[in-house]
């Protein structure tokens, strides 16, 4: 579960590395800047331009994210199995949420990580 300085340093963020990997195991890291802690356990993601993660996603359900904080001083890896929405209540929640932060994204899914792990990455 996300702890309170887990959830303001994923919320204070400019960009998170999401990493996926194909069926075949090629990794893919792109840079999140949309991302909301809606529980302890589950994290969505607006899906702007998201092409090879998607691919991945479609083969192999699981991401992970790195999050590095100096304040407070945090950093977690953070695994989990994906599920990825085009319609209903959560999807239109995501996208307005987006739209309001930057009007002209596209906002074309709602990537929703179930989080299953967390790592501690400080020595």
């Amino acid at each position: 579960m996300l702890t309170p300085a887990m959830k303001d340093a994923i919320e204070r963020a400019e960009l998170i590395p999401f990493a996926t990997a194909s069926l075949n195991g090629i990794p893919n890291v792109v840079p999140i800047k949309f991302i909301w802690v809606v529980a302890a356990d589950t994290l969505w993601i607006a899906d702007n331009y998201l092409d090879k993660t998607l691919a991945n996603l479609r083969d192999n359900p699981r991401a992970a994210l790195y999050v590095w904080s100096a304040d407070p001083k945090l950093c977690v890896q953070i695994k989990g199995d994906i599920s990825v929405h085009t319609e209903g209540r959560d999807y239109e929640t995501m996208k307005a949420q987006a739209r309001a932060e930057k009007p002209d994204i596209p906002a074309r899914s709602l990537v929703e990580l179930r989080i299953r792990e967390i790592y501690q990455c400080l020595p």
